[in-house]
């Protein structure tokens, strides 16, 4: 269960860095080959497995010691089912915010990102920062921050801030009417909390980098 903050941080960084077990699950699919449908439209396990993929390959390169690397991988627990979260809640931030008749220009994030440059000592430190700190590789870095942008100004056009039950409420409203729909290996999607919450259907099992298989 996400607390108010640890979700707002979820929004504003898209995902936490995590890694983990991966789910698996016996049975049919609603939606074959889909690890989330949201209005209609799915986003791929493929497309889930090439984003965890670029997180990855950015703590790969900034971390090239061996042992170091895989204390990387050991501290963080759920980057695959955190990565499809944050990819589900931007679709629904960005639906929000359009519907608000919110515009995020390519100066408005450009001014961002300098401004949080200065703040971190330069553009590579921004990058260290954000891919440490939120789990974002540098490729992703602008498109972040437009959707940061997005809830900050989705939050003062309802007169309220990003950790506020206002601006949760009307993710939840936007959430609802986009239909999430999660595939029951990477959890489900909790529409009042705006979350993807475990799954508790027994036929779910995680299967440990070792192979074993443990019932949830």
């Amino acid at each position: 269960m996400h607390s108010r903050r640890r979700r707002t941080a979820l929004l504003l960084s898209a995902a936490i860095v995590a890694a983990g077990p991966l789910l698996t699950a016996c049975g049919n699919e609603a939606h074959p080959g889909a690890a989330a449908v949201v209005d209609g439209q799915r986003i791929t396990v493929s497309q889930l497995e090439n984003r965890v993929k670029e997180v990855r390959a950015a703590q790969r390169a900034a971390v090239t010691d061996d042992a170091q690397y895989a204390q990387v991988i050991a501290q963080t627990g759920t980057l695959t089912r955190d990565t499809l979260h944050g990819m589900v809640l931007d679709r629904v931030l960005h639906r929000a915010a359009e519907d608000a008749g919110i515009t995020v220009t390519r100066k408005e994030v450009q001014d961002m990102r300098a401004g949080l440059e200065q703040q971190a000592g330069g553009g590579k430190g921004l990058e260290m920062t954000w891919l440490q700190q939120y789990g974002i590789p540098p490729q992703r870095l602008d498109e972040n921050l437009r959707l940061q942008l997005e809830a900050q100004q989705l939050a003062a056009r309802l007169g309220t801030d990003t950790s506020q039950p206002a601006f949760w409420s009307a993710l939840s409203r936007t959430s609802q009417e986009l239909g999430v729909d999660l595939n029951p290996r990477y959890g489900a999607w909790d529409v009042k909390k705006v979350s993807r919450v475990n799954a508790k259907t027994p036929w779910v099992r995680e299967v440990t980098s070792a192979g074993t298989q443990q019932t949830t």
